[in-house]
This record gives structure tokens, sequence and C-alpha cells, in this order.
């Protein structure tokens, strides 16, 4: 999504935080004047006056096409304005994901089999390990190591050896030992009541302007505006990649002294505050702890802190769709391609979308429906998501339906949404309820089917059945976005090898594109980077949910599932890399490969999108 120069509107006030400023005097940054704003004031792009919030429709709908991540962006924003549950919620997505992981965990204690936790005890140092200058969005795990071994094939159990020290601590160099003395508090799982609908003023946030939006303060780079730093004592090279590298060798091979150690090593050179590879290193070293420690499924599924809420989340996003392209440019694809498909004068348009979340892949696409000419399709939605913990697993599908469904109101697009939230696999046609009349039939899924289980864990690979029922429903096309990851292996020492690599990468984007103290940054690696390694090194078995394929992995599973891919609409792909190529870093990439468009960092393939159809010759 193009990235906007927003305001993070609070739910307890009218303040706006404007990203890297000061709610007083004006800013320069790249070149740009930036103020603090108020809720109804207007703000400088390009030394053009944009109108904030409102603005009149006639403007805004001048481009048909509209500004996709300006539509998304807006509606994040006022989601945050006008729904205060959020700040009560937990996360949607990382709720759902910790649920995947409990299930197996909970099942191992129920029946015995669980690896003991060890005798130390974790209430005083899971959630309160601060530094003295840090946020309360920094990393909140100080564990303790002992190695497990990882160079044999994975279990449905966390690891945790029976030899060694069970009683050692290792603080992270940034925690407070005052703050260690506190209990740990549990995020419950608790259920709001549905939230209140939306007021008009929602609407007013949601068009997709067609003014062009300047987002030169990513575009420059993290690195370009920090401003000079005092001056400071020369630091000690230390190779930390390196004794990541040693420390995972020595765990794999069940070499204690040495892995703590070397462990010991990192954590006097790692900080979540620190540059790319110290703030990597430091979340890498967390999970190392707590997969030596056999508590990573528990780490994983507690993983919520008290002070960190949905709302907090949701903006933590915003930073990620303003600085990087990957959401915005997955979201264009399905979006454009969509609209070809009913340019032909369909009146019912259905997509099944597998991994809704809160539903910001669809505001632009709404609006632009609304445009054609002839009046808009029927629009229905089916929001597929995993099932929340508690007694009311669709709830926040639910809620994503009202949301869009206000929208929809406004737009005079006819509107229906049905929600499902349960184990992918388990889900039948008759539960889709597909109108067979149905003009257009799209299935979207972005990113998401990563996070089912396949055949190394499961024989009758639940991922399979996920492709097979996306073929049985038959659509005009399926858009699949994945991410494009080589760390699934079952062995450990080579999946560690491969993370160490990918998320070496998106630590560095986020170094060059995002300001080193941003709150939003901060938080998104903690909880989002943080909590991925925490998984991906330190779970195993159907407790480990992430679980990335490459994109030519997935080219041959969809093909043996028995679709067809189809060739991507080479005026679409231009629009594309046109607009990251002139809205964000330079370091970005946009290219294809076969009928794949392929998103990256510094050469590096991140996440990849194609669009198919079953193949019923």
């Amino acid at each position: 999504m193009e990235a906007l120069i927003q305001e993070l509107f609070t739910t307890s006030n009218e303040l706006v935080y404007n990203h890297h400023s000061k709610p007083v005097d004006p800013r320069y940054i790249s070149g740009q004047r930036f103020f603090s704003l108020s809720s109804s004031s207007s703000f400088l792009v390009n030394n053009s006056l944009v109108q904030n919030e409102s603005g009149t429709k006639e403007e805004e709908e001048e481009d048909g096409e509209g500004d996709s991540s300006a539509a998304t962006l807006k509606y994040i924003r006022q989601m945050l304005m006008e729904e205060e549950d959020l700040e009560n919620q937990p996360c949607m997505f990382r709720d759902c994901m910790a649920l995947q992981a409990t299930e197996k965990h909970l099942s191992d204690v129920l029946n015995g089999t669980d690896s003991p936790p060890g005798v130390f005890s974790w209430s005083d140092h899971l959630s309160n390990s601060l530094s003295s200058d840090s946020s309360p969005f920094e990393c909140q795990n100080s564990l303790q190591s002992l190695a497990s071994r990882g160079g044999v094939e994975e279990t449905d159990r966390d690891h945790s050896p029976s030899n060694g020290k069970r009683n050692h601590e290792y603080s992270s160099p940034e925690t407070d030992p005052a703050e260690n003395q506190r209990n740990n508090k549990q995020l419950a799982a608790g259920y709001l009541e549905e939230p209140e609908l939306l007021d008009d003023t929602y609407y007013d946030a949601l068009f997709c302007p067609s003014k062009k939006v300047d987002n030169s303060e990513f575009k420059a780079g993290g690195r370009n505006r920090r401003g000079k730093k005092k001056a400071e004592t020369k630091k000690e090279f230390v190779d930390l990649r390196g004794l990541l590298t040693q420390c995972a060798q020595s765990m794999a091979n069940y070499e204690i002294r040495a892995a703590n150690e070397t462990l010991k090593r990192i954590r006097l050179h790692s900080s979540s505050h620190g540059n790319e590879t110290e703030r990597m290193a430091f979340y890498l070293a967390n999970a190392l702890e707590a997969r030596s420690n056999g508590t990573g499924t528990s780490l994983y599924a507690s993983n919520h802190p008290n002070n960190i809420s949905a709302a907090d989340i949701v903006k933590a996003y915003q930073m990620y769709i303003n600085a990087i392209p990957f959401k915005v440019v997955s979201g264009m694809i399905a979006n454009k391609h969509i609209r070809k498909l009913t340019a032909g004068g369909a009146t019912s348009l259905h997509i099944i979308d597998f991994g809704i979340l809160y539903g910001f892949h669809w505001p632009c696409l709404i609006q632009g429906l609304s445009m054609r000419p002839g009046g808009p399709p029927t629009l229905r939605i089916t929001g597929i998501d995993f099932p929340q913990p508690g007694f009311r697993p669709e709830e926040r599908v639910n809620a994503t339906g009202v949301r869009l469904e206000k929208y929809c109101k406004r737009f005079n697009v006819p509107f229906e949404f049905k929600a499902i939230a349960r184990k992918w696999e388990s889900i039948t046609l008759e539960d889709l309820k597909i109108n067979r009349d149905c003009d257009v039939l799209v299935v979207n899924c972005s990113d998401r089917l990563g996070n089912v289980l396949d055949e190394t864990v499961v024989p009758n690979s639940p991922r399979d059945m996920v492709l097979n029922l996306i073929k049985n429903i038959n659509p005009d096309m399926f858009i699949h976005g994945v991410v494009n990851g080589t760390y699934n292996a079952p062995f450990f020492d080579s999946r560690f090898r491969e993370a160490l690599f990918h998320f070496s990468s998106l630590f560095d984007m986020f170094e060059v594109t995002v300001p080193s103290e941003d709150k939003d940054r901060l938080l998104f690696e903690e909880m989002v980077l943080g909590t991925e390694l925490l998984n991906v090194i330190a779970c195993e078995g159907t407790q480990r949910v992430e679980r990335p394929e490459t994109y030519k992995q997935w080219q041959t599973r969809s093909l043996r599932a028995g679709f067809q891919q189809l060739p991507l609409d080479q005026e679409i792909v231009k629009f594309v890399k046109e607009k990251v190529k002139l809205d964000y870093n330079k370091n970005f990439s946009v290219e294809e490969d076969g009928n794949w468009l392929l998103q990256g960092w510094k050469g590096r393939v991140h996440h990849a999108v194609s669009c198919w159809k079953p193949n019923n010759n």
C-alpha cells in the first residue's frame, strides 16, 4: 500500500500522534514540512493543502481506481477512533495462532506427555525484563538456557533436555532488577460484547482519495532521519551472526556449557533498541533460551502483555503498511484483478477470504465497485479465520463483517457477510453456502496458508485439504499470496540457519525505512517478528504454526492439487511496479518469475502472489 503521512488517533482523547514529530512546532523531514494536527485540521503534502478526514466526495472520487493504501489506512484509523473496546482486546492474529499452538500443548499436558518445565520459576521474569530506558513495547521474556538436540526430526513437544543446570539465570542486559520482582500477569482470554455500530464519522475517513499522498518520510529511510548521534565510545566488534550460529550448533550437539557461554556473550552485545543485527540477536537469543528450556509453546501462547492491546497492534500495522509495500501490492493485485472480472456487468460477486483478519483488503475494492458504470454488483464476503479462544470463536470475524457492512452502506453497495472461524481443513462446501448462480466467485488467501500444518507433521496434509476444498469451490479465480520462506525444515540446525538469513533481511528492512526509536516499530519487532522467531525456533510438531514455503514449492503443491496458473494482467503489473518505485525505498523490488509477482528487499524474495483457477480438463 502506498505510504501516507498519517496521524494515529488515540481512543482516549483527540490527540493525533504524528510519526517522529512532537506535538509542537513544524518539523522538516526529507524536505517535507510536517505539522501537529487536530482531528479537524488540514496538512501539507507536497506543498498542497489536503483536507484531513473530510473533503468532498466528488474530489475523492475523481479517480475510479482510488488509492488502496489510503483507504486501508483511513479504515484502520477510524477503527482506532471509534472502537474503544479495541484497547481492551488482544490481537486477533496472535490470539488465533497461539490457540493453535496451545491446543496440542494442553493435550500433551493432560495426557502426561509434556516435557517438564524445569525447576526455575518464570513468573518473575516472563514479562518484566525491560531495560531502564525501554518502552512497554520491548521483548519481555528473560529466559534461562539449556540446549536441546536440534539435528533430529521434530516431535510434538517442546524440547527440554534432562541434563544440565536448570537453575542458572540468564537475564537480558536490558533487564531492570527491580522489575524482576513483580509477578507476571497473564492476559485473560475473555471477550467483550460486540462492538457498537460506528457512527457516521466512520465513513468520512474511508474514501480512497485520488490525491497523491507523499510518503517521503519512509521512502527516504530511517537512518537519514535520526539526526546526529552523540559521541559514543568505540564499541567492540562482535560477530553476532557467527555467535548465534555457534550457539545453535552447540545446542544441536548437546554441548551445554559451550551453548551457555555463547549465549552469555550474545546477551552482552544484543539489545531490542540497538541496530538491526543487535535487535535480531536479542529476539533470537530469547528463542534459543526458550527452546533449551522446553518452554517455547507456553511462552508463545502467553506472549500477550497486559499493556498491549489489539489497538496497539493495529497502530503498528499502520506503520508497516506506511513503510513496507508487501501487503499493499498483494491487495492491489487482488482488488484490480477482481474488478477486471466484474467489469463485464456482473450483478453478483462472492469473495471467500481465507484469513480475513480485520478486513483491511477490501475498503478500496468496495469503493471501486460503487463507481462501476451501471451500478455495483451485490457483494457477498465469506470471512474465514482461525478460531479465537473463548466461548465465541467467531466474534471478531463477525466484528469485521459489521465494519464492512457499514462501509458498503455508505457507498450503496449491496452486501452480505458470513463468518466462519474454525480449523480450515474442517470446512466443507456446505459451510460456505455457495450460490452457483453467482456471476463471479473468487477465493482469496493472502499469506495465511503457511499457518496451516503440512504433511511433515500430519500424514493427511491439512494444507492440501484446504487446497482441495478451494478446487472444489471451483472459483473463477483463486488469488494466492505467500510468504516466501525456507525456514520450515524439520531439522533444527537447518531451520535456524534459514531463519537467521530471512529475519536478518526483515530487521534490516525496518532499520533502513523506519526511525530507530519509533514505538510502533519497536512493538512490531517484538510482537510480530520476535513472536514468530519464538515459534520457529522454540516450538516443534503441531505447536509450530509458522511454516512458510517458497513460491516454487507452492507452485508444485498447487499444480498437484489440480490448479492451473493464470497469467497476471500486465497493465496491473506495470501499475504496481511504478507505485513501488515511486512511493517506497529504492531497495524494494517487484519482479516476475513465470506468472508469479515477486516482492523483495535487496535481492531477497519475501512475498509472492499469483492467480489460479481449477483445471477442470
